[in-house]
Formats: C-alpha cells, structure tokens, sequence
C-alpha cells in the first residue's frame, strides 16, 4: 500500500526509467514499422528488435519491483495501491502527467479516474 506521497516520491524517482521506456517504445514501433515495409531500418534489423523487447521488459520488471502496477505502456499508465478515506483506491499517473493526480477504485478502471 502507498500513501500519495509516497506515489509522488517514486514516481518522481523513477521518472528517469520511465523517460527510458517511452524512448524504448518509440524506438521499437520505428524499428518494426520500417522493418515491415521495407525490410531494413537504420536503426537495425531483428536482433535489435530483440534488444528492444529485452529492455522493454526489463523496464517493466523494474518498475513491478516497486509494487507498481503498470497498466499500460502506450501510453504509460502506472497504478499504486493506496488507500483513501478509509477505501482501497489506485493512485493513478499517465504519461504527461507532472505529477499523481487521479486516483479510481480498483474496479472501475481507468473509467473512474476522479482528481485528487
């Protein structure tokens, strides 16, 4: 379980993991898109893209090593088990976003984002 501000502080701390797998990302959907239309790329062939996912995931790993639920990864959608008033809510953080700013219940998704 995180408070708020524990959200706010990792998020802030491994925002620089977080710059790493949307740079991954963008690099991986190039890699693939210029090796599906003209079989070569300049930035590399399959065993790039192998490197690519290799990293990717291991990004991701990282990042549920903190007990953070990754949600999603295009765009990035992050989610923190915490508690508010007395229920179990998500603290929610999407890519763009300077800060923890939303939070939903678990089981109404995305969908029930409220503003702290």
């Amino acid at each position: 379980m995180f408070t708020l501000a524990q959200a706010r502080h990792l998020v802030a701390t491994l925002q620089p993991r977080v710059d790493e797998l949307i740079r991954v990302r963008a690099d991986l959907a190039e890699l693939r898109a210029d090796l599906a239309d003209h079989g070569v790329s300049a930035l590399g062939g399959l065993a790039e893209v192998k490197g690519l996912e290799a990293r990717l995931h291991a990004v991701v790993d990282e990042l549920h090593q903190h007990d953070i639920q990754v949600k999603g990864i295009a765009p990035v959608l992050l989610d923190f088990p915490g508690e508010r008033a007395g229920r179990s809510v998500l603290w929610c953080w999407l890519e763009g976003d300077s800060d923890v700013r939303w939070y939903h219940r678990a089981e109404c998704g995305f969908a029930g984002r409220r503003p702290i």
